[in-house]
């Protein structure tokens, strides 16, 4: 047991914690940061996202989660809000509401990171059921990281035409990875 301050009648307040329980928030992010990382990067594909919503889980977190639980349940907590980060960010991303997002897939990426090129190969897969100009704007854009009108150059086509089909490539990209899943 832990001390827990002085109850309102004076007497001390006494913390029951589980056995298993983490120390402090640095103990909770540190064994927890890189599973949570490799869940959204698996959903995102994507490291910047994935870093930026690994952050999102975290603060949503830290005020209703509880250090007195056990580690599992804190994991299990984490996992959750992750899920609910997800959603969102898909929501503001694809601009329609997500309802259910299936974690148990990734399963695999929680303990050990994605094998090298796996984002490439993927994102290949997907590059390859699209259109051909639609396949074309997107590697221009995020295969040889080229400009947006470096891209419309090289296809021939206006800025403003090539960031139209850009953003319903994107779409259609998108489209193609929720039927996959």
């Amino acid at each position: 047991m832990a001390s827990g301050g002085r109850g309102p009648d004076g007497r001390p307040l006494h913390v029951v914690r589980a056995a298993d329980a983490y120390g402090d928030w640095d103990e909770l992010y540190a064994d927890n940061v890189v599973r949570i990382y490799r869940l959204l990067y698996f959903k995102v594909g994507n490291r910047v996202d994935a870093k930026d919503l690994t952050t999102e889980v975290f603060l949503a977190a830290f005020g209703p989660l509880r250090l007195d639980v056990s580690r599992g349940e804190a994991r299990a907590y984490l996992a959750k809000t992750a899920g609910t980060v997800l959603a969102s960010f898909w929501r503001r991303r694809l601009g329609r509401e997500i309802t259910t997002i299936a974690l148990d897939d990734a399963e695999e990426f929680l303990e050990r990171p994605p094998p090298d090129g796996y984002a490439t190969r993927r994102a290949q897969r997907i590059l390859a059921l699209l259109p051909a100009r639609s396949r074309r704007i997107l590697e221009l854009r995020f295969l040889e990281h080229q400009s947006l009108r470096d891209s419309a150059e090289a296809m021939g086509i206006s800025v403003g035409n090539a960031k139209v089909l850009q953003h319903r490539a994107l779409r259609m990209a998108a489209q193609v990875r929720e039927d996959e899943s």
